[in-house]
Parts: structure tokens; sequence; C-alpha cells
């Protein structure tokens, strides 16, 4: 099955309280077309860690093994793998070219956990440029960052 996902992170301060969106699109066997629709907030986190959260949410969501063409805004997520990075990361140890510890390494081994039955590809897309599924996601972090303090998630693996 081919899924296009869009995700989008945002973080009201950097840290701050943030969420995510997303936006999954589909055609099943019998030629349906399905649009899903994930988000989620969080008390203090920062935008970084939630444009990953969205991608795993997105491709956690997923049933079976899927062709996956996701789309982000965030050059931290997409330029990650098509520049190899996360390779170079696992090789040497969740450490940098610059021999830093990689920040977030939580969320990138539960994204490469998420991403295993999936053939992912990665697409930016420039945000807030009028992508109407980008900006549909930025809608839904927004909305999930600013939610009352009652409905936002703890980031366990956040660390100011």
């Amino acid at each position: 099955m081919r899924v296009t996902i869009y995700t989008d992170g945002s973080s009201r301060g950097n840290p701050g309280p943030g969420g995510y969106g997303v936006v999954l699109l589909y055609v099943d066997v019998q030629g349906t077309e399905h649009r899903r629709e994930l988000s989620a907030g969080y008390r203090q986190t920062t935008n970084n860690r939630m444009e990953l959260m969205g991608a795993i949410a997105a491709l956690e969501a997923l049933k079976c093994p899927c062709e996956v063409e996701l789309h982000s805004d965030s050059k931290y997520l997409v330029e990650a793998f098509n520049q190899g990075w996360v390779q170079n990361w696992v090789r040497h140890d969740w450490k940098t070219a610059a021999r830093k510890p990689v920040k977030n390494p939580d969320l990138w081994r539960r994204l490469l956990r998420a991403m295993k039955p999936h053939r992912v590809s990665y697409i930016w897309v420039k945000g807030h440029a009028g992508a109407q599924l980008n900006e549909r996601c930025d809608e839904l972090a927004t909305s999930a960052a600013d939610a009352g303090s009652d409905a936002l998630l703890d980031d366990d693996g956040f660390a100011s």
C-alpha cells in the first residue's frame, strides 16, 4: 500500500509547550480514498522533538508494511535521512561528525524502529508557503500545543 504523509511540529517557546500534527492519505484495496489526522500536545518540549514525534506517530499508526512518502517542513528531519546523517550517527554510536552527542537520540531510535517495516522517502516542503496539507498539519500542531495544561502530555525524553 502507498501512503502519503504530511507532518509538522510546533513549540510555543523553544523549549515550551509543543505539539505535532499529521495528515495521512491512502487508497485502500477497494479504491476508496482515506484521510486520517493525528495530533498531540506536550507540556514541555522543543520544536525539533515535535517534528520527530509527528513522523513517529504517523509511521506507528500504519497497520501493515507500506511505501511511504513523508512530507515535512523540517530540514532537521528530512536532511537527517536524505543526507545520510542518521546512518552515520548509528555507525558512530550516536555521535555527530564533530564527535558530540546527537540531540534527541531517544526519538531518532524510535523513528528508526517505526520505519523498519516500511519503505520511507522523505520530502522537504517549504513551511508557511501555502501548501494546503502542510498548513493543516501546522494548525493541528499549534492547536495541540495550545490545549489546556490538563490535555497536554509529558515528553518523558525531554531534558531541559
